[in-house]
């Protein structure tokens, strides 16, 4: 069991660098293969991963907090400041940064947070609550913001079933299955390679979306990439600096940084300038960079204490 863990413990380090070169290299073969599936690779990833992590968690244990409330409203205040703020830069530039800052928490992000020592149950209540919170408030901001309406159904429709569904469905194994359950959440850790596998797919699309988009000018490209990368460390530090108040700096760091960038660049491509979704897709490799260095500091510390 020990070689097991070191072993774990030293594939973790490299695991997430790893995955995005695999993907960024298999882009093509990878695209086809989630055209194939009718897009069910990722959504499927997400939904096991999500179980897995959701076994561990009680309902009892999941209370809202001011620390839930601050990190929501940093991110909703956050998104119009960091719009007004790019606007008189370029409208592309600010749709982009905005929508890197209104996007949900990563519904993976409750995985992450688990690794590096986060309380599971305060990132899965902040999952529910800002999911469902972005859902109301972004159809008014992008309605605004952008060329076209966005409704509360679209939004919906699209974060609800991977969010709601694997937490109700671990909640009934608990009830039913307690041992089954048990087992799962001892064992969550397998939850890692499945986003892994779910991290390659993702780079694999975003390498395959870049390469085919030739609207853009390639200053633009990089003054977007480069927004959503200053964007994405902000947020990480704002996020851990709140977080630390209240006892959880990699709660507060992985609720407010890491983002449902797969939902982020719907957003852009259906609701704003398409051009602007280079943001949110350059945030995806910028905020699992920072991922793999958060679990390599983290995983070295835990070696030091031993």
């Amino acid at each position: 069991m020990h070689l097991l863990e070191n072993l774990h413990r030293n594939v973790k380090s490299v695991a997430m660098p790893a995955g995005m070169v695999v993907g960024a290299l298999l882009c093509r073969p990878i695209a086809a293969l989630e055209t194939w599936s009718g897009h069910m690779v990722t959504p499927s990833l997400i939904f096991a991963m999500l179980f897995f992590t959701f076994c561990r968690v009680k309902p009892s244990e999941m209370r809202p907090s001011m620390l839930h409330l601050l990190l929501l409203a940093l991110q909703i205040v956050g998104c119009s400041v960091v719009y007004f703020l790019l606007l008189p830069l370029h409208p592309v530039l600010a749709q982009g940064g905005m929508v890197c800052v209104l996007a949900p928490v990563a519904m993976a992000a409750v995985v992450i947070g688990g690794m590096l020592g986060a309380n599971v149950a305060t990132m899965a209540t902040y999952s529910l609550i800002c999911n469902m919170a972005i859902a109301l408030v972004a159809p008014v901001v992008l309605s605004l913001a952008g060329t076209g309406d966005c409704s509360l159904a679209q939004i919906l429709a699209r974060i609800a079933p991977l969010l709601v569904m694997p937490f109700a469905a671990a909640q009934f194994c608990r009830l039913v299955w307690p041992r089954a359950a048990k087992w799962v959440g001892d064992h969550s850790q397998i939850s890692f390679y499945m986003w892994l596998v779910s991290l390659t797919v993702v780079i694999g699309r975003t390498t395959s979306f870049i390469i085919d988009l030739h609207d853009a000018s390639l200053r633009l490209e990089l003054a977007l990439a480069a927004v959503a990368l200053a964007i994405c460390l902000v947020q990480f530090k704002i996020g851990r600096a709140v977080g630390r108040r209240y006892g959880d700096p990699a709660a507060g760091g992985q609720s407010l940084g890491q983002k449902n960038t797969v939902l982020a660049v719907w957003m852009a491509q259906s609701f704003l300038d398409p051009i602007s979704s280079i943001a949110p897709t350059a945030y995806i490799v910028w905020q699992n960079f920072v991922n793999s260095y958060q679990i390599y500091r983290h995983d070295k510390r835990m070696r030091t204490m031993r």
